[in-house]
């Protein structure tokens, strides 16, 4: 069924953002998949590496174009086509709605009257969360709070988006059973790998933050965090959260059954969530404990910044925050860093403030990755950042549908072809499915009809979304695939070769990546016809 996601621009906050301005002269574009709205697309041209195509693809593409304008025809296609990794995603944003629901009721919380989930007991105001198993209207005023679906007239998508994770923030105490719902989702969608996003220990980094302080000499503040061994506590605690959740999802997917549940076949990690909007103190602990913990437990990749990048503390203390972030990687040089960076417009901050958050979270946040990136032609000197962060292959997670939700930007208002043009790596991404109503098919029929991408296109976008995944080991293909093209290493030239078995079994990402080519296969072989 195909989703239609409103967006709505009534309110004041809403018109201005409507203000994001043409990121390139804007040119008429004959869609691949003719359903759905007409689009425009940036007039800048995405790269063409040399890629000749192979007559499954060839074939596979004119499938495509000849049954895109068939809704259910396209929705099947977008749904198999492998997609590899989703490298943004927030694991409370992205379970369904309704599981969230059910997860309410099977804790016994209640719904107040702003559609709040709260702790029992229930009454006169409070109405049992069990109640919209039965109730479809009581279900549905929960879902349009707890996500993006009909959200009320007169109220801006930045704003109920972010709102909604505090309506069903007490829903979210099971991780375990919250990521086998997402894997499951990832599964049938056909992708094979999963990063998503989690606060570990949070409730003692707040602690430990609160009886350190704050101290502005870095290397002070962490020798701080380190005595007594309190930090190395938190990895401790981080460590039984994450087995504990680990023991939850196998017995919620059946993992260890005749029977188990798509979701068993997702190879999953973690990225720690560090609350840009709270005091220096916090901030710096916990990234000091996503550093540690993903230097000391494979199950954990990286470290990211959330929370709105316009909050009035994100805003103070970005500078200082990218510096922390800075110092503590010379720390931790084997943890890897992906940064929430440019997710702004004009008109929902100063025009000051959108002149330098993607270039300070690379030059300064040592960031691998980006999220979002929106405002990439406002920042100071954006055309030398998008050469640099091309050559250094630092990759862009896009989320299309968010975007448009959040800061209503999208077609030619939105720099993807921009970022393509430059050479850029972009990986589309999911963000919060479950809020936005979605899933990562929907991203990349988006993209395809946007901006007129064909299968070639779309598998090198999917291919890309593992080689750009914080997954160890060597990858399958040479450096630099975006710009120069998917060319195998020269171990796997010849597959099935000794020397390309010893390279698959040394390295998780290159067979992860063996399996996507392997699925190409398959996929081609079905729709080429």
């Amino acid at each position: 069924m195909r989703r239609v996601i409103s967006v709505h621009r009534t309110s004041s906050r809403g018109r201005r953002l409507l203000l994001a301005s043409g990121l390139a002269a804007a040119a008429a574009l004959v869609s691949s998949l003719p359903a759905g709205p007409p689009a425009r697309a940036a007039s800048v041209a995405a790269p063409a590496p040399d890629r000749p195509t192979t007559t499954a693809e060839q074939r596979t593409a004119a499938w495509l174009g000849a049954h895109g304008a068939e809704a259910r025809a396209a929705d099947r296609f977008f749904r198999d086509l492998p997609k590899g990794g989703d490298l943004h995603n927030h694991l409370s944003g992205a379970v369904r709605t309704e599981y969230l629901i059910k997860l309410a009721a099977d804790d016994g919380l209640c719904i107040d009257a702003t559609m709040t989930a709260v702790a029992p007991p229930c009454g006169p105001s409070k109405r049992p969360a069990a109640d919209a198993l039965t109730d479809a209207a009581f279900r549905q005023s929960i879902v349009r709070a707890w996500s993006m679906q009909d959200f009320p007239q007169g109220e801006s998508g930045h704003d109920h988006f972010f709102d909604t994770f505090g309506k069903f923030g007490a829903a979210t105490a099971h991780r375990g059973k919250m990521l086998a719902d997402v894997a499951g989702t990832a599964a049938v969608q056909n992708q094979s790998y999963l990063e998503t996003m989690v606060s570990p220990a949070s409730a003692g980094a707040k602690k430990l933050a609160d009886e350190v302080g704050w101290d502005p000499n870095f290397a002070a503040l962490h020798n701080k965090l380190l005595a007594g061994g309190r930090l190395d506590q938190l990895i401790t605690d981080a460590k039984k959260e994450a087995g504990a959740s680990d023991t939850e999802f196998r017995e919620t997917a059946r993992c260890a059954t005749a029977a188990p549940s798509p979701a068993c076949r997702i190879t999953v990690r973690w990225i720690s969530q560090v609350s840009r909007n709270s005091a220096p103190e916090r901030v710096f602990t916990q990234i000091a404990l996503g550093l540690r913990l993903a230097e000391r437990d494979q199950r954990f990749v990286a470290v990211n910044l959330v929370q709105p990048e316009d909050g009035a503390i994100s805003l103070r203390d970005y500078r200082l925050q990218m510096r922390m972030l800075d110092y503590l990687h010379g720390v931790y040089p084997r943890a890897h860093i992906t940064l929430h960076a440019g997710e702004l417009v004009p008109g929902l901050v100063k025009p000051e403030d959108l002149t330098f958050h993607i270039d300070d979270a690379v030059r300064t946040g040592q960031a691998e990755r980006i999220g979002h990136g929106v405002d990439l032609v406002h920042e100071d000197g954006w055309r030398r950042l998008a050469r640099d962060m091309a050559r250094r292959q630092i990759a862009v997670e896009v989320p299309l549908t968010s975007n448009a939700q959040i800061l209503q930007v999208e077609g030619a208002e939105h720099p993807f072809p921009i970022y393509r043009a430059y050479g850029v790596p972009v990986v589309l991404s999911t963000d919060d499915p479950g809020v936005s109503r979605g899933d990562i098919g929907q991203e990349y029929q988006r993209a395809a009809r946007t901006y007129a991408l064909g299968y070639p296109e779309l598998k090198d976008l999917a291919r890309a979304s593992l080689e750009y995944s914080f997954l160890p080991g060597r990858s399958l293909w040479r450096d630099a695939p975006v710009r120069k093209g998917f060319r195998p290493v020269e171990e796997c030239r010849v597959p099935q070769s000794d020397r390309c078995e010893r390279l698959l079994a040394a390295s998780p990402k290159a067979r992860l990546e063996w399996r996507q080519e392997r699925a190409f296969q398959t996929f081609e072989a079905r729709y080429a016809g």
